[in-house]
Protein backbone atom coordinates (compact mmCIF):
# COMPACT_ATOMS: atom_id res chain seq x y z
CA UNK A 1 0.00 0.00 0.00
CA UNK A 2 1.89 3.02 -1.30
CA UNK A 3 0.05 6.02 0.11
CA UNK A 4 1.75 8.45 -2.25
CA UNK A 5 1.08 6.35 -5.34
CA UNK A 6 -2.55 5.96 -4.30
CA UNK A 7 -3.01 9.72 -4.04
CA UNK A 8 -1.13 10.32 -7.28
CA UNK A 9 -3.80 8.14 -8.89
CA UNK A 10 -6.49 10.15 -7.07
CA UNK A 11 -5.05 13.35 -8.54
CA UNK A 12 -5.02 11.87 -12.04
CA UNK A 13 -8.61 10.71 -11.57
CA UNK A 14 -9.56 14.23 -10.50
CA UNK A 15 -7.99 15.62 -13.70
CA UNK A 16 -9.90 13.03 -15.73
CA UNK A 17 -13.15 14.03 -13.99
CA UNK A 18 -12.51 17.70 -14.82
CA UNK A 19 -11.91 16.72 -18.43
CA UNK A 20 -15.21 14.78 -18.52
CA UNK A 21 -16.98 17.85 -17.15
CA UNK A 22 -15.35 20.04 -19.82
CA UNK A 23 -13.42 22.08 -17.26
CA UNK A 24 -10.04 21.12 -18.78
CA UNK A 25 -9.07 19.69 -22.17
CA UNK A 26 -9.12 15.91 -22.56
CA UNK A 27 -5.89 13.96 -22.82
CA UNK A 28 -3.71 16.13 -20.58
CA UNK A 29 -0.38 14.38 -19.86
CA UNK A 30 -0.30 13.73 -16.11
CA UNK A 31 2.98 11.81 -15.97
CA UNK A 32 4.73 14.78 -14.34
CA UNK A 33 2.31 14.81 -11.41
CA UNK A 34 4.09 14.07 -8.13
CA UNK A 35 2.65 13.43 -4.69
CA UNK A 36 5.15 13.69 -1.85
CA UNK A 37 5.42 14.72 1.79
CA UNK A 38 5.18 18.52 2.22
CA UNK A 39 8.41 20.26 3.16
CA UNK A 40 6.70 21.60 6.27
CA UNK A 41 4.83 18.88 8.19
CA UNK A 42 2.44 21.50 9.56
CA UNK A 43 1.02 21.88 6.04
CA UNK A 44 -0.46 18.38 6.04
CA UNK A 45 0.46 14.83 5.12
CA UNK A 46 0.72 15.03 1.32
CA UNK A 47 1.52 17.67 -1.27
CA UNK A 48 1.17 17.66 -5.05
CA UNK A 49 2.52 19.82 -7.85
CA UNK A 50 -0.37 18.90 -10.16
CA UNK A 51 -1.76 22.41 -10.66
CA UNK A 52 1.71 23.82 -11.30
CA UNK A 53 2.71 21.32 -14.00
CA UNK A 54 -0.70 20.97 -15.66
CA UNK A 55 -1.85 24.61 -15.72
CA UNK A 56 -0.42 25.43 -19.14
CA UNK A 57 -2.00 22.39 -20.81
CA UNK A 58 -5.25 23.10 -18.97
CA UNK A 59 -5.26 26.66 -20.26
CA UNK A 60 -5.63 28.32 -16.88
CA UNK A 61 -3.60 29.77 -14.05
CA UNK A 62 -2.12 27.28 -11.55
CA UNK A 63 -4.16 28.68 -8.67
CA UNK A 64 -7.37 28.41 -10.67
CA UNK A 65 -6.67 24.77 -11.57
CA UNK A 66 -5.64 24.05 -7.97
CA UNK A 67 -9.01 25.28 -6.71
CA UNK A 68 -10.83 22.92 -9.09
CA UNK A 69 -8.65 19.95 -8.11
CA UNK A 70 -9.05 20.78 -4.43
CA UNK A 71 -12.81 20.40 -4.67
CA UNK A 72 -12.41 16.89 -6.08
CA UNK A 73 -9.73 15.78 -3.63
CA UNK A 74 -11.57 17.09 -0.58
CA UNK A 75 -14.42 14.68 -1.29
CA UNK A 76 -12.20 11.59 -1.02
CA UNK A 77 -12.70 9.23 1.96
CA UNK A 78 -10.08 9.76 4.66
CA UNK A 79 -9.26 13.33 3.58
CA UNK A 80 -9.67 15.86 6.38
CA UNK A 81 -8.59 19.03 4.59
CA UNK A 82 -7.16 20.26 1.30
CA UNK A 83 -5.44 23.65 1.02
CA UNK A 84 -3.83 25.59 -1.80
CA UNK A 85 -0.52 27.21 -0.94
CA UNK A 86 1.57 29.80 -2.76
CA UNK A 87 1.12 29.92 -6.52
CA UNK A 88 -0.76 26.59 -6.66
CA UNK A 89 0.71 23.81 -4.54
CA UNK A 90 -1.95 21.56 -3.07
CA UNK A 91 -1.56 20.27 0.51
CA UNK A 92 -3.67 17.37 1.78
CA UNK A 93 -4.27 16.42 5.41
CA UNK A 94 -5.66 12.97 6.19
CA UNK A 95 -8.02 12.21 9.02
CA UNK A 96 -7.37 9.70 11.78
CA UNK A 97 -9.16 6.87 9.97
CA UNK A 98 -6.43 6.57 7.36
CA UNK A 99 -3.53 5.54 9.58
CA UNK A 100 -5.03 2.29 10.90
CA UNK A 101 -5.50 1.20 7.27
CA UNK A 102 -1.79 1.75 6.62
CA UNK A 103 -0.81 -0.19 9.71
CA UNK A 104 -3.09 -3.12 8.88
CA UNK A 105 -1.67 -3.23 5.34
CA UNK A 106 1.87 -3.50 6.73
CA UNK A 107 0.94 -6.28 9.15
CA UNK A 108 -0.81 -8.28 6.45
CA UNK A 109 1.97 -7.82 3.88
CA UNK A 110 4.79 -8.56 6.31
CA UNK A 111 8.28 -8.07 4.93
CA UNK A 112 6.84 -7.73 1.43
CA UNK A 113 5.37 -4.35 2.38
CA UNK A 114 7.01 -1.76 0.18
CA UNK A 115 7.87 -4.24 -2.57
CA UNK A 116 6.96 -2.68 -5.91
CA UNK A 117 6.62 -3.70 -9.55
CA UNK A 118 8.28 -0.52 -10.83
CA UNK A 119 10.82 -2.63 -12.73
CA UNK A 120 8.03 -4.70 -14.29
CA UNK A 121 10.26 -7.77 -14.37
CA UNK A 122 12.68 -6.20 -16.87
CA UNK A 123 16.18 -7.65 -17.01
CA UNK A 124 18.97 -5.48 -15.66
CA UNK A 125 22.65 -6.27 -15.31
CA UNK A 126 24.52 -4.80 -12.35
CA UNK A 127 28.29 -5.20 -12.62
CA UNK A 128 30.23 -4.34 -9.50
CA UNK A 129 33.53 -4.95 -7.69
CA UNK A 130 35.43 -6.29 -10.76
CA UNK A 131 38.75 -5.89 -8.92
CA UNK A 132 41.87 -7.04 -10.76
CA UNK A 133 42.62 -10.64 -9.71
CA UNK A 134 46.08 -9.74 -8.42
CA UNK A 135 45.58 -10.04 -4.68
CA UNK A 136 43.12 -9.79 -1.83
CA UNK A 137 40.46 -7.13 -1.96
CA UNK A 138 41.34 -3.95 -0.12
CA UNK A 139 39.10 -1.59 1.80
CA UNK A 140 38.79 0.64 -1.26
CA UNK A 141 37.06 -2.19 -3.14
CA UNK A 142 34.72 -2.66 -0.20
CA UNK A 143 32.59 0.38 -0.88
CA UNK A 144 31.83 -0.51 -4.49
CA UNK A 145 31.14 -4.10 -3.48
CA UNK A 146 28.63 -3.13 -0.79
CA UNK A 147 27.07 -0.36 -2.86
CA UNK A 148 26.64 -2.62 -5.90
CA UNK A 149 25.18 -5.45 -3.85
CA UNK A 150 22.75 -3.20 -1.97
CA UNK A 151 21.72 -1.57 -5.25
CA UNK A 152 21.09 -4.98 -6.81
CA UNK A 153 18.97 -5.99 -3.79
CA UNK A 154 17.07 -2.72 -3.97
CA UNK A 155 16.34 -3.08 -7.68
CA UNK A 156 15.14 -6.66 -7.16
CA UNK A 157 12.80 -5.45 -4.37
CA UNK A 158 11.53 -2.79 -6.77
CA UNK A 159 10.55 -5.35 -9.39
CA UNK A 160 13.60 -5.71 -11.63
CA UNK A 161 15.03 -9.06 -12.72
CA UNK A 162 18.61 -8.51 -11.60
CA UNK A 163 21.79 -10.30 -12.66
CA UNK A 164 24.83 -9.58 -10.49
CA UNK A 165 28.05 -9.72 -12.51
CA UNK A 166 31.80 -9.59 -11.88
CA UNK A 167 34.19 -8.79 -14.73
CA UNK A 168 37.52 -10.57 -14.29
CA UNK A 169 40.32 -8.40 -15.67
CA UNK A 170 42.53 -11.37 -16.54
CA UNK A 171 43.90 -10.33 -19.92
CA UNK A 172 46.13 -7.37 -19.17
CA UNK A 173 49.81 -6.98 -18.29
CA UNK A 174 48.97 -6.97 -14.57
CA UNK A 175 48.22 -10.71 -14.59
CA UNK A 176 51.62 -11.41 -16.13
CA UNK A 177 53.15 -9.41 -13.28
CA UNK A 178 51.07 -11.56 -10.92
CA UNK A 179 52.45 -14.72 -12.54
CA UNK A 180 56.06 -13.54 -12.20
CA UNK A 181 55.41 -12.68 -8.56
CA UNK A 182 53.92 -16.13 -7.97
CA UNK A 183 56.89 -17.77 -9.69
CA UNK A 184 59.19 -16.11 -7.17
CA UNK A 185 57.12 -17.64 -4.39
CA UNK A 186 57.41 -20.99 -6.18
CA UNK A 187 61.18 -20.68 -6.05
CA UNK A 188 60.94 -19.64 -2.41
CA UNK A 189 58.86 -22.74 -1.64
CA UNK A 190 61.70 -24.80 -3.16
CA UNK A 191 64.12 -23.35 -0.61
CA UNK A 192 65.59 -20.33 -2.40
CA UNK A 193 66.03 -17.02 -0.64
CA UNK A 194 64.24 -14.45 -2.74
CA UNK A 195 63.82 -10.69 -2.85
CA UNK A 196 60.79 -9.06 -4.47
CA UNK A 197 61.94 -6.47 -7.00
CA UNK A 198 59.99 -3.25 -7.43
CA UNK A 199 57.08 -3.69 -9.80
CA UNK A 200 56.10 -7.15 -8.56
CA UNK A 201 53.54 -7.96 -5.87
CA UNK A 202 55.22 -8.38 -2.47
CA UNK A 203 52.26 -9.59 -0.39
CA UNK A 204 52.38 -12.85 1.59
CA UNK A 205 49.11 -13.90 -0.03
CA UNK A 206 51.12 -15.43 -2.90
CA UNK A 207 53.07 -17.77 -0.60
CA UNK A 208 50.33 -20.47 -0.74
CA UNK A 209 50.31 -20.19 -4.55
CA UNK A 210 54.03 -20.95 -4.65
CA UNK A 211 53.58 -23.96 -2.40
CA UNK A 212 50.67 -25.23 -4.55
CA UNK A 213 52.86 -24.95 -7.66
CA UNK A 214 55.55 -27.03 -5.98
CA UNK A 215 52.98 -29.65 -5.03
CA UNK A 216 51.83 -29.87 -8.64
CA UNK A 217 55.03 -29.41 -10.63
CA UNK A 218 57.86 -30.19 -8.23
CA UNK A 219 61.11 -28.64 -9.47
CA UNK A 220 60.33 -29.09 -13.16
CA UNK A 221 59.48 -25.45 -13.84
CA UNK A 222 62.97 -24.30 -12.90
CA UNK A 223 64.31 -25.70 -16.15
CA UNK A 224 61.68 -24.01 -18.33
CA UNK A 225 61.83 -20.62 -20.01
CA UNK A 226 59.41 -17.90 -18.93
CA UNK A 227 57.44 -18.36 -22.14
CA UNK A 228 56.92 -21.99 -21.14
CA UNK A 229 56.00 -21.59 -17.46
CA UNK A 230 54.14 -18.27 -17.64
CA UNK A 231 50.74 -19.56 -18.93
CA UNK A 232 50.49 -22.30 -16.30
CA UNK A 233 51.60 -20.08 -13.43
CA UNK A 234 49.33 -17.27 -14.59
CA UNK A 235 46.29 -19.56 -14.62
CA UNK A 236 47.13 -21.03 -11.21
CA UNK A 237 47.67 -17.57 -9.72
CA UNK A 238 44.47 -16.11 -11.20
CA UNK A 239 42.43 -19.09 -10.00
CA UNK A 240 43.89 -18.73 -6.51
CA UNK A 241 43.27 -14.97 -6.43
CA UNK A 242 39.68 -15.38 -7.62
CA UNK A 243 39.07 -18.02 -4.95
CA UNK A 244 40.42 -15.54 -2.39
CA UNK A 245 38.26 -12.74 -3.78
CA UNK A 246 35.14 -14.91 -3.72
CA UNK A 247 35.91 -15.82 -0.13
CA UNK A 248 36.43 -12.16 0.81
CA UNK A 249 33.13 -11.23 -0.84
CA UNK A 250 31.35 -14.09 0.91
CA UNK A 251 32.50 -12.61 4.21
CA UNK A 252 30.35 -9.62 3.26
CA UNK A 253 27.53 -11.91 2.08
CA UNK A 254 28.11 -10.86 -1.52
CA UNK A 255 27.60 -13.48 -4.21
CA UNK A 256 27.61 -12.85 -7.96
CA UNK A 257 25.55 -14.72 -10.53
CA UNK A 258 28.11 -14.37 -13.33
CA UNK A 259 31.92 -14.16 -13.38
CA UNK A 260 32.93 -13.03 -16.88
CA UNK A 261 36.54 -13.50 -18.02
CA UNK A 262 38.11 -10.75 -20.11
CA UNK A 263 40.37 -13.37 -21.72
CA UNK A 264 37.36 -14.89 -23.47
CA UNK A 265 36.97 -11.65 -25.45
CA UNK A 266 40.47 -12.02 -26.93
CA UNK A 267 40.47 -15.80 -27.44
CA UNK A 268 40.62 -17.12 -31.00
CA UNK A 269 39.69 -20.81 -30.69
CA UNK A 270 40.90 -22.88 -33.63
CA UNK A 271 41.97 -19.70 -35.38
CA UNK A 272 38.45 -18.29 -35.46
CA UNK A 273 37.88 -14.54 -34.98
CA UNK A 274 37.68 -13.38 -31.39
CA UNK A 275 34.65 -11.67 -29.89
CA UNK A 276 36.46 -8.34 -30.28
CA UNK A 277 37.36 -9.14 -33.91
CA UNK A 278 33.71 -9.81 -34.72
CA UNK A 279 32.55 -6.65 -32.95
CA UNK A 280 34.97 -4.45 -34.91
CA UNK A 281 33.89 -6.06 -38.18
CA UNK A 282 30.29 -5.27 -37.29
CA UNK A 283 31.11 -1.65 -36.40
CA UNK A 284 33.14 -1.24 -39.60
CA UNK A 285 30.18 -2.47 -41.61
CA UNK A 286 28.15 0.32 -40.02
CA UNK A 287 30.91 2.88 -40.76
CA UNK A 288 31.53 3.38 -37.03
CA UNK A 289 35.22 2.41 -37.19
CA UNK A 290 37.75 4.19 -39.38
CA UNK A 291 41.46 4.88 -39.77
CA UNK A 292 42.40 8.41 -38.77
CA UNK A 293 44.44 10.74 -36.57
CA UNK A 294 43.58 12.42 -33.29
CA UNK A 295 44.75 15.74 -31.87
CA UNK A 296 46.81 15.56 -28.66
CA UNK A 297 44.74 15.33 -25.47
CA UNK A 298 44.13 18.63 -23.73
CA UNK A 299 46.47 19.29 -20.84
CA UNK A 300 49.22 16.90 -21.96
CA UNK A 301 52.66 18.05 -23.19
CA UNK A 302 52.84 17.84 -26.95
CA UNK A 303 56.10 15.85 -26.77
CA UNK A 304 54.24 13.03 -24.96
CA UNK A 305 51.84 12.62 -27.86
CA UNK A 306 52.43 10.16 -30.71
CA UNK A 307 50.86 11.49 -33.87
CA UNK A 308 49.97 8.43 -35.92
CA UNK A 309 47.16 7.00 -37.98
CA UNK A 310 45.14 4.54 -35.92
CA UNK A 311 41.91 2.58 -35.74
CA UNK A 312 39.23 4.79 -34.20
CA UNK A 313 35.64 4.42 -33.01
CA UNK A 314 33.25 7.24 -33.94
CA UNK A 315 32.36 7.98 -30.32
CA UNK A 316 31.48 11.60 -31.16
CA UNK A 317 28.49 10.33 -33.16
CA UNK A 318 27.05 9.14 -29.85
CA UNK A 319 27.74 12.08 -27.54
CA UNK A 320 31.42 11.64 -26.62
CA UNK A 321 33.93 14.50 -26.81
CA UNK A 322 36.42 12.80 -29.14
CA UNK A 323 36.70 9.62 -31.20
CA UNK A 324 38.49 6.81 -29.35
CA UNK A 325 41.36 4.47 -30.29
CA UNK A 326 40.64 0.76 -30.57
CA UNK A 327 44.16 -0.53 -31.23
CA UNK A 328 47.55 0.20 -29.70
CA UNK A 329 50.66 0.94 -31.75
CA UNK A 330 51.76 -2.70 -31.35
CA UNK A 331 48.52 -3.96 -32.90
CA UNK A 332 46.96 -5.15 -29.64
CA UNK A 333 43.45 -4.07 -28.77
CA UNK A 334 42.94 -1.25 -26.29
CA UNK A 335 41.04 -1.76 -23.05
CA UNK A 336 38.27 0.29 -24.63
CA UNK A 337 37.88 -2.19 -27.50
CA UNK A 338 37.54 -5.03 -24.99
CA UNK A 339 35.06 -3.04 -22.94
CA UNK A 340 32.87 -2.38 -25.97
CA UNK A 341 32.89 -6.09 -26.80
CA UNK A 342 32.06 -6.97 -23.20
CA UNK A 343 29.06 -4.67 -23.05
CA UNK A 344 27.93 -5.86 -26.48
CA UNK A 345 28.04 -9.37 -25.04
CA UNK A 346 25.78 -8.21 -22.20
CA UNK A 347 23.36 -6.80 -24.76
CA UNK A 348 23.46 -10.06 -26.72
CA UNK A 349 22.53 -11.85 -23.48
CA UNK A 350 19.34 -9.82 -23.34
CA UNK A 351 20.31 -6.87 -21.16
CA UNK A 352 19.03 -3.56 -22.47
CA UNK A 353 19.56 -1.93 -19.08
CA UNK A 354 23.04 -2.06 -17.57
CA UNK A 355 24.59 -0.53 -14.47
CA UNK A 356 28.34 -0.48 -13.85
CA UNK A 357 29.77 0.44 -10.44
CA UNK A 358 33.24 1.97 -10.79
CA UNK A 359 35.78 3.76 -8.67
CA UNK A 360 35.79 7.54 -8.84
CA UNK A 361 39.11 7.52 -10.74
CA UNK A 362 37.24 6.13 -13.76
CA UNK A 363 34.96 9.16 -14.06
CA UNK A 364 36.57 10.26 -17.33
CA UNK A 365 35.71 6.92 -18.90
CA UNK A 366 31.95 7.19 -18.44
CA UNK A 367 30.93 9.19 -21.47
CA UNK A 368 32.86 7.04 -23.94
CA UNK A 369 31.41 3.79 -22.54
CA UNK A 370 27.89 5.16 -22.69
CA UNK A 371 28.54 6.14 -26.29
CA UNK A 372 29.91 2.67 -27.00
CA UNK A 373 26.90 0.89 -25.53
CA UNK A 374 24.55 3.08 -27.53
CA UNK A 375 26.47 2.30 -30.71
CA UNK A 376 26.98 -1.43 -30.13
CA UNK A 377 23.29 -1.97 -29.34
CA UNK A 378 21.93 0.19 -32.15
CA UNK A 379 20.53 2.56 -29.55
CA UNK A 380 18.49 -0.14 -27.81
CA UNK A 381 20.57 -0.44 -24.61
CA UNK A 382 21.55 2.09 -21.98
CA UNK A 383 24.40 2.13 -19.49
CA UNK A 384 24.26 3.88 -16.13
CA UNK A 385 27.57 4.27 -14.31
CA UNK A 386 27.68 4.78 -10.56
CA UNK A 387 30.98 6.10 -9.21
CA UNK A 388 32.12 5.29 -5.68
CA UNK A 389 34.42 7.77 -4.02
CA UNK A 390 37.37 6.94 -1.79
CA UNK A 391 37.17 5.42 1.68
CA UNK A 392 39.42 6.94 4.31
CA UNK A 393 40.08 4.28 6.92
CA UNK A 394 40.58 5.65 10.42
CA UNK A 395 40.98 4.36 13.94
CA UNK A 396 39.84 6.86 16.57
CA UNK A 397 40.41 9.62 14.04
CA UNK A 398 43.89 8.53 12.96
CA UNK A 399 44.59 7.12 9.47
CA UNK A 400 45.12 3.36 9.15
CA UNK A 401 47.54 2.59 6.34
CA UNK A 402 49.32 -0.74 6.66
CA UNK A 403 48.13 -4.32 6.43
CA UNK A 404 49.55 -7.26 8.31
CA UNK A 405 48.88 -9.46 5.32
CA UNK A 406 49.21 -7.40 2.17
CA UNK A 407 52.05 -5.15 3.27
CA UNK A 408 50.99 -1.88 1.67
CA UNK A 409 47.20 -1.70 2.03
CA UNK A 410 44.45 -2.73 4.41
CA UNK A 411 42.49 -5.74 3.18
CA UNK A 412 38.74 -5.92 3.13
CA UNK A 413 38.85 -9.13 5.13
CA UNK A 414 40.84 -7.53 7.94
CA UNK A 415 38.19 -4.83 8.31
CA UNK A 416 35.32 -7.35 8.28
CA UNK A 417 37.08 -9.56 10.81
CA UNK A 418 37.66 -6.60 13.15
CA UNK A 419 34.25 -4.88 13.16
CA UNK A 420 31.87 -7.40 11.60
CA UNK A 421 29.93 -7.72 8.37
CA UNK A 422 26.92 -5.66 9.45
CA UNK A 423 28.95 -2.65 10.55
CA UNK A 424 30.94 -2.66 7.32
CA UNK A 425 27.90 -2.99 5.08
CA UNK A 426 25.76 -0.39 6.80
CA UNK A 427 28.50 2.21 7.13
CA UNK A 428 29.64 1.77 3.53
CA UNK A 429 26.12 2.59 2.39
CA UNK A 430 25.43 5.32 4.95
CA UNK A 431 26.66 8.09 2.69
CA UNK A 432 26.00 8.93 -0.95
CA UNK A 433 28.33 6.89 -3.12
CA UNK A 434 29.89 9.90 -4.86
CA UNK A 435 31.03 11.50 -1.57
CA UNK A 436 34.27 10.57 0.21
CA UNK A 437 33.57 8.30 3.18
CA UNK A 438 35.42 8.31 6.50
CA UNK A 439 35.24 4.84 8.04
CA UNK A 440 36.41 4.88 11.66
CA UNK A 441 37.03 1.40 13.04
CA UNK A 442 36.57 2.63 16.61
CA UNK A 443 33.31 4.49 16.03
CA UNK A 444 31.51 1.73 14.12
CA UNK A 445 31.56 -0.54 17.17
CA UNK A 446 30.38 2.11 19.61
CA UNK A 447 27.02 1.46 21.23
CA UNK A 448 25.59 4.93 20.82
CA UNK A 449 23.20 6.99 18.76
CA UNK A 450 26.22 8.33 16.86
CA UNK A 451 26.79 4.85 15.45
CA UNK A 452 23.95 4.43 12.95
CA UNK A 453 24.26 0.67 12.44
CA UNK A 454 24.06 0.05 16.19
CA UNK A 455 21.19 2.52 16.55
CA UNK A 456 19.10 0.89 13.81
CA UNK A 457 19.84 -2.70 14.85
CA UNK A 458 19.12 -1.79 18.46
CA UNK A 459 15.70 -0.53 17.40
CA UNK A 460 14.90 -3.96 15.94
CA UNK A 461 16.26 -5.67 19.05
CA UNK A 462 14.20 -3.31 21.23
CA UNK A 463 11.04 -4.09 19.26
CA UNK A 464 11.77 -7.82 19.64
CA UNK A 465 12.30 -7.34 23.37
CA UNK A 466 8.97 -5.51 23.71
CA UNK A 467 7.22 -8.40 21.96
CA UNK A 468 8.92 -10.99 24.18
CA UNK A 469 7.96 -9.06 27.33
CA UNK A 470 4.40 -8.75 26.08
CA UNK A 471 4.25 -12.51 25.68
CA UNK A 472 5.10 -12.86 29.36
CA UNK A 473 2.34 -10.45 30.36
CA UNK A 474 -0.23 -11.88 27.92
CA UNK A 475 0.56 -15.55 27.42
CA UNK A 476 -2.11 -16.01 24.74
CA UNK A 477 -0.60 -13.43 22.39
CA UNK A 478 -0.39 -14.60 18.76
CA UNK A 479 3.10 -14.91 17.33
CA UNK A 480 2.29 -13.74 13.80
CA UNK A 481 2.34 -10.04 13.02
CA UNK A 482 -0.67 -10.40 10.70
CA UNK A 483 -2.84 -11.46 13.66
CA UNK A 484 -2.50 -7.94 15.08
CA UNK A 485 -4.11 -6.36 12.02
CA UNK A 486 -7.48 -6.95 13.70
CA UNK A 487 -6.51 -5.01 16.83
CA UNK A 488 -8.35 -1.76 17.61
CA UNK A 489 -5.80 0.35 15.77
CA UNK A 490 -7.92 3.49 16.15
CA UNK A 491 -6.68 3.57 19.76
CA UNK A 492 -3.33 4.76 18.44
CA UNK A 493 -3.92 8.47 18.82
CA UNK A 494 -0.78 9.77 20.50
CA UNK A 495 1.32 12.11 18.37
CA UNK A 496 4.35 9.82 18.68
CA UNK A 497 2.33 6.81 17.55
CA UNK A 498 0.91 8.69 14.57
CA UNK A 499 4.41 9.93 13.68
CA UNK A 500 5.62 6.32 13.61
CA UNK A 501 2.76 5.24 11.35
CA UNK A 502 3.42 8.14 9.00
CA UNK A 503 7.06 7.11 8.75
CA UNK A 504 5.98 3.53 8.05
CA UNK A 505 3.63 4.80 5.34
CA UNK A 506 6.54 6.46 3.53
CA UNK A 507 8.55 3.22 3.20
CA UNK A 508 7.22 2.15 -0.24
CA UNK A 509 7.95 5.61 -1.60
CA UNK A 510 11.48 5.55 -0.17
CA UNK A 511 12.12 2.16 -1.79
CA UNK A 512 10.77 3.25 -5.16
CA UNK A 513 12.66 6.54 -5.20
CA UNK A 514 15.91 5.02 -3.96
CA UNK A 515 15.74 2.38 -6.70
CA UNK A 516 14.92 4.93 -9.40
CA UNK A 517 17.73 7.24 -8.29
CA UNK A 518 20.20 4.35 -7.75
CA UNK A 519 20.73 5.65 -4.20
CA UNK A 520 20.50 2.93 -1.54
CA UNK A 521 21.84 5.38 1.06
CA UNK A 522 18.33 6.87 1.15
CA UNK A 523 17.14 3.64 2.70
CA UNK A 524 19.88 3.76 5.36
CA UNK A 525 18.86 7.31 6.26
CA UNK A 526 15.20 6.32 6.43
CA UNK A 527 15.92 3.39 8.73
CA UNK A 528 17.81 5.67 11.08
CA UNK A 529 14.83 8.04 11.22
CA UNK A 530 12.42 5.17 11.88
CA UNK A 531 14.69 3.78 14.59
CA UNK A 532 14.93 7.22 16.17
CA UNK A 533 11.14 7.54 16.25
CA UNK A 534 10.76 4.14 17.94
CA UNK A 535 13.41 4.92 20.53
CA UNK A 536 11.77 8.31 21.19
CA UNK A 537 8.35 6.73 21.74
CA UNK A 538 9.84 4.13 24.07
CA UNK A 539 11.51 6.90 26.08
CA UNK A 540 8.24 8.82 26.29
CA UNK A 541 6.68 5.73 27.82
CA UNK A 542 9.35 5.76 30.52
CA UNK A 543 8.26 9.27 31.54
CA UNK A 544 4.53 8.84 30.82
CA UNK A 545 3.32 5.36 31.90
CA UNK A 546 0.07 5.65 29.95
CA UNK A 547 2.14 5.68 26.72
CA UNK A 548 4.02 2.47 27.41
CA UNK A 549 3.80 -0.25 24.80
CA UNK A 550 2.67 -2.79 27.40
CA UNK A 551 -0.05 -1.91 29.90
CA UNK A 552 -1.05 -5.05 31.74
CA UNK A 553 -4.51 -3.83 32.75
CA UNK A 554 -5.32 -2.44 29.29
CA UNK A 555 -5.32 -5.32 26.83
CA UNK A 556 -6.85 -3.37 23.92
CA UNK A 557 -4.31 -0.55 24.01
CA UNK A 558 -1.49 -3.03 24.41
CA UNK A 559 -2.65 -5.02 21.37
CA UNK A 560 -2.83 -1.86 19.27
CA UNK A 561 0.63 -0.75 20.35
CA UNK A 562 2.08 -4.20 19.77
CA UNK A 563 0.66 -3.98 16.26
CA UNK A 564 2.69 -0.80 15.83
CA UNK A 565 5.82 -2.45 17.25
CA UNK A 566 5.39 -5.42 14.91
CA UNK A 567 5.07 -3.06 11.94
CA UNK A 568 8.20 -1.11 12.87
CA UNK A 569 10.14 -4.35 13.32
CA UNK A 570 8.96 -5.63 9.93
CA UNK A 571 10.03 -2.45 8.14
CA UNK A 572 13.43 -2.32 9.84
CA UNK A 573 14.04 -6.00 9.05
CA UNK A 574 12.95 -5.47 5.45
CA UNK A 575 15.15 -2.43 4.94
CA UNK A 576 18.18 -4.00 6.62
CA UNK A 577 17.71 -7.09 4.47
CA UNK A 578 17.88 -4.95 1.32
CA UNK A 579 21.09 -3.41 2.62
CA UNK A 580 22.42 -6.90 3.41
CA UNK A 581 22.53 -6.22 7.16
CA UNK A 582 21.17 -8.48 9.89
CA UNK A 583 18.20 -7.57 12.10
CA UNK A 584 19.13 -9.01 15.52
CA UNK A 585 16.48 -9.85 18.10
CA UNK A 586 18.94 -9.33 20.95
CA UNK A 587 22.02 -7.15 21.43
CA UNK A 588 24.46 -7.40 24.30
Amino acid sequence: MNLFAIFADHVRDAVAQLATEGAVPAGIDTTRVVVEPPRDASHGDLATNAAMVLAKDAGMKPRELADKLTAKLAALPGVAKVDVAGPGFINIALDGSYWPRILAAVLNAGRDYGRTDAGAGQKINVEYVSANPTGPMHVGHCRGAVFGDALANLLAFAGWKVTREYYINDAGAQVDVLARSAFLRYREALGETISIPEGLYPGDYLVPVGKALVAKYGRTMLDRSEAEWLPAVRKAAIDAMMAMIRDDLAALNIHHDVFFSERTLHARPDGQPSIIDRLLDELRARNLVYEGRLPPPKGQPIEDWEDREQTLFRATDFGDDVDRPLMKSDGAYTYFAADIAYHKDKYDRGFKRMIDVWGADHGGYVKRMQAAVKAASGGEASLDVELCQLVRLLRAGEPVKMSKRAGDFVTLREVVDEVGRDAVRFMMINRKNDAVLDFDLAKVIEQSRDNPVFYVQYAHARASSILRNAKEAFTDLPAEAAAFASAELTLLEDEGEIALIKLIASYPRIVEQAAAAREPHRLAFYLYDLASALHAQWNRGKDLPHLRFIIEDDRKSTYARLALVHAVALIIASGLSILGVGAPEEMR
